[in-house]
């Protein structure tokens, strides 16, 4: 039988043992019809004629003979050593014969090739030695070709080539390398595209990486790509992280480079959600070829991907295990609720929120007692915690509890009204003004890592008080004296054909209206000059919030022009851009991700969003027409109890949405000090990127600390880490009840009238609480984060979670507002009231049961929501 040094691609002979597990993939990609740049492989028989003819292989035992794997520095001399060797051996005639042939048979005059290793124990489902041997890129000319097909022989003994293969029990003796030479895909972009999540182990989502240039920079590591979560049935991206891209590799004469990535291209999305389903359905093909998932590598050149590398994923989790079924209370005999401040954080508490966040809220609550109503500090401690990852809070008191509460608390109840914003006006909410504009402005690099925990510490603590006085004097009155003004106007005072209570509590300014107003004059500024105007409203809104911020400016825009719009528009992020999309502080701020002021900005910019000055003078003018009818015909005990409801119920009720509004004052700075310290957990080992520092607990971050301080090894957290990010996939899947146990009543209220206690909801209406009067049928749109935020239309009805501050832009496009939590008296009601559209809140499964797309009628005066039966 002939031996064949060199074959096609695609040659049926292209099997383990002839071309190694690399080629023998690509082989079975481009006979499937895949698209596969075209080549040949020079075959293991290549490579062993070559040891047999220079007489390496005895040298090559000899060398391993020394090699001990638990002493890298063995492994690394015997490396050195048998590279040594290929570097001074001759390539046989026959074999450098067949490789010059078959190169110059390919098409164009010495056509730019990758050379790469293929190894015969690689890409294997249980061991795929990824990384383990070389491969060379823009490599041209016969001679060259020559010298990388050696070099990658070579490279079958690496260091960390024999210590892996080592540590897998393979026996170097029967190791062989091919190789594979294939044209060159000029790409544009490149990256990794896996079938499967290989963090929670879903079958049914691809997770893609993404990157300018050749895919060089991804597969090594040195960029930080773009990432793409993609459901593989419909091809829909469902998360989309674009990254800061700093550095991308390209060619240069005989081979690539690392070089900065241009400003022009840092911010902004490699992948369309079009390119990203095109890519998404190439690899379940690849996957159904294979019958496995897969991990594979991809190049896109005009207009279309090429597939590089396809080859199993190894050490894939098995997939999310079910969510958890139970409720497990911490005390049996206890009820807890989700209401209040903990209607700001919908999904499952990262593990340093859920430690560090909660025991902060726990703290200040604390600390509001104390001060305000002169009660033992620990009467309250324990009062919120997590369940199954949830935030809630304690809601059954002692009989110690009750005690301190009757003879300590409604005493000073009185105090607490006189005193209470006063106390938060000057002691709380000015300290944590000052802590965040300390640290804001510190330079992290040359603190230590206990001085930036330090840091963290102090931040919480300004953010604990500010939040224990904000519930004491403004959050928790203003729903009281909400609650009282309705019932006394209700009950007491209204007539048929007047408005309802919440008309003579609108048209206040607070921090939330204040920003959009802010956003509005914006858009009034950029009006004024009509290209920059023409190229905020054309360019694609997720481009322009990755590119804003770049130094030069669209080439359709006057560079001072830009600047200007720069200048301003990072004022408004900086007075507004820290209000919280979610109470978690590892989840990214308005600052961080401005697509959904950007969208409200556009729309303000082209007339569509309504005037918030127009709006907030209708308000006003409607308020005081209704305060001064009532007034005109009341006396005497009812004139007196509407009065004083009515002007306690009116001086909170914009303090209650600016402190909210200010939860996440602090935040900017937090994270900065949180990634820093990631980043050097990172350096040390721990992690593997700076953001998985939020997978990590409390008392993990400050034994890591101590460990930098002392200059130790850090303890390795990948794993940790890697179980907890699962654990909230599959905790985010749950529903959590609103009440645990679920009771008809609390303090003598009904509790289905404040809270979603409903269960699953089967059938084609959800009955939530009407909390905005009106109704209104339009088009459905599910928003689970600011990620979802660019789907939103003006005229659908905003369906979500929870909404807080930072989800106010939103509602100048919104018909109507569904949410899973919150009540007549939470931030989503008195927004929507705001801005005169139904609101149905705490229905419990709205974001399960509604569709994107889905056609709804929504009841704010029943709290009815009613599905259509088709999307």
């Amino acid at each position: 039988m002939t031996i064949e040094y060199v074959i096609s691609l695609d040659n049926p002979q292209a099997t383990l043992e002839t071309v190694g597990g690399k080629g023998a993939s690509l082989a079975r990609l481009a006979n499937a019809g895949l698209p596969v740049p075209g080549g040949f492989h020079v075959t293991t028989a290549a490579y062993r004629l070559f040891v047999a003819e220079n007489d390496l292989q005895p040298r090559i035992a000899a060398a391993l003979e020394r090699v001990d794997v638990s002493e890298p520095s063995t492994i690394e001399q015997a490396s050195q050593v048998i590279r040594e060797l290929f570097e001074r051996a001759q390539i046989p005639d026959e074999v450098a014969s067949a490789i010059v042939q078959t190169y110059a048979s390919l098409p164009g005059n010495n056509p730019a090739v990758a050379v790469r290793s293929s190894a015969t124990a690689e890409d294997l489902p249980e061991a795929s030695f990824a990384g383990q041997q070389e491969t060379y890129l823009n490599v041209s000319g016969a001679d060259a070709v020559l010298v990388a097909t050696r070099s990658c022989w070579a490279s079958l003994w690496t260091a960390r080539a024999i210590g892996y293969r080592a540590r897998q029990g393979i026996s170097p003796d029967g190791v062989a390398l091919a190789v594979v030479v294939q044209l060159l895909v000029p790409a544009e972009a490149a990256g990794i595209l896996f079938t499967a999540d290989p963090v929670s182990g879903r079958r049914d989502q691809a997770v893609i990486s993404a990157s300018w240039g050749l895919g060089e920079a991804v597969v090594g590591g040195s960029v930080t790509p773009d990432s793409l979560t993609v459901d593989k049935a419909t091809g829909r991206v469902l998360v989309r992280q674009t990254a800061d891209k700093q550095v991308m590799t390209v060619r240069v004469n005989g081979g690539t480079q690392e070089q900065p990535m241009p400003a022009n291209l840092r911010r902004v999305p490699v992948l369309s959600d079009q390119a990203a389903a095109e890519l998404t359905h190439l690899a379940v093909q690849i996957e159904e070829l294979y019958g496995m998932p897969m991990d594979i590598e991809w190049a896109w050149a005009d207009g279309r991907f090429a597939i590089v590398q396809a080859r199993p994923i190894t050490a894939l989790p098995e997939p999310v295990a079910p969510a958890p079924s139970e409720w497990p209370l911490p005390n049996p005999k206890g009820q807890y609720m989700r209401a209040s401040i903990t209607e700001l954080a919908p999904d499952p508490l990262t593990p340093l929120y859920a430690t560090l966040g909660v025991s902060a809220v726990d703290r200040g609550i604390q600390m509001m007692a104390r001060d305000l109503l002169h009660m033992p500090e620990d009467t309250f401690k324990g009062f919120m915690l997590t369940i199954n990852g949830y935030f809630y809070e304690k809601v059954k008191f002692t009989g110690r509890q009750w005690w301190l509460m009757l003879t300590r608390m409604v005493p000073r109840v009185p105090y607490m009204m006189r005193k209470g914003v006063a106390y938060w006006r000057e002691v709380a909410h000015p300290r944590y003004v000052e802590a965040a504009a300390r640290w804001r402005g510190t330079s992290l690099s040359d603190l230590s890592a206990a001085e930036l925990l330090q840091g963290v510490r102090e931040l919480m603590d300004a953010f604990a008080l500010h939040l224990g006085a904000l519930m004491g004097s403004t959050m928790g009155p203003s729903a009281g004296s909400e609650g009282l003004f309705t019932r006394v106007y209700e009950k007491m005072v209204m007539r048929p054909g007047e408005p309802a209570a919440p008309a003579f509590l609108m048209g206040f300014d607070s921090l939330p209206i204040k920003g959009e107003k802010a956003l509005f004059d914006l858009a009034l500024w950029c009006r004024e000059h009509p290209a920059l105007a023409g190229h905020l409203t054309k360019t694609p809104t997720a481009e322009l919030a990755a590119r804003w911020a770049e130094k030069g400016a669209p080439v359709d825009v006057p560079i001072e022009d830009w600047r200007e719009w720069q200048g301003r528009f990072r004022e408004y992020l900086d007075r507004y851009g820290y209000s919280i999309y979610d109470m978690d502080f590892s989840k990214p701020l308005p600052m961080d991700e401005p697509a959904p002021i950007l969208e409200t900005l556009k729309l303000f910019i082209t007339s569509q969003g309504k005037n918030p000055y127009e709006r907030q003078q209708a308000y006003g003018k409607r308020r005081e027409q209704a305060t001064q009818a009532v007034r005109a015909r009341l006396k005497g005990l009812k004139r007196w109890a509407f009065e004083k409801t009515l002007k306690w119920a009116q001086s909170l009720a914009p303090l209650r949405e600016d402190g909210i509004a200010e939860i996440g004052l602090g935040y900017p700075a937090l994270r900065r000090i949180s990634r820093e310290l990631g980043r050097r957990f990172t350096e040390g080992g721990a992690i593997q990127q700076g953001e998985d520092i939020f997978w990590l607990e409390e008392a993990e971050v400050v034994a890591l600390v101590e460990a930098l301080e002392r200059g130790e090894a850090l303890a390795d957290q990948t794993e940790a880490v890697r179980e907890r990010e699962a654990l909230w996939q599959a905790r985010k899947r749950l529903t959590p009840p609103p009440m645990l146990p679920i009771a008809e009543k609390y303090l003598g209220m009904k509790v289905d009238s404040i809270l979603a206690t409903r269960g699953e909801q089967l059938g084609d209406t959800l009955k939530g609480v009407g909390a905005s009067a009106g109704q209104v049928t339009a088009t459905a749109r599910v928003l689970h984060g600011p990620e979802d935020f660019a789907q939103m239309r003006p005229g659908d009805i905003l369906v979500a979670g929870i909404t807080t501050p930072a989800w106010t832009p939103l509602f100048a496009m919104a018909a109507g507002v569904v949410t899973d939590i919150g009540g007549p008296l939470s931030h989503s009601s008195i927004v929507a009231r705001e801005y005169g559209i139904p609101a149905v809140l705490g229905t419990g499964v709205a974001t399960k049961r509604i569709r994107s797309g889905q056609i709804i009628t929504v009841d704010g005066s029943t709290g009815i929501v009613t599905l259509a039966h088709e999307a």
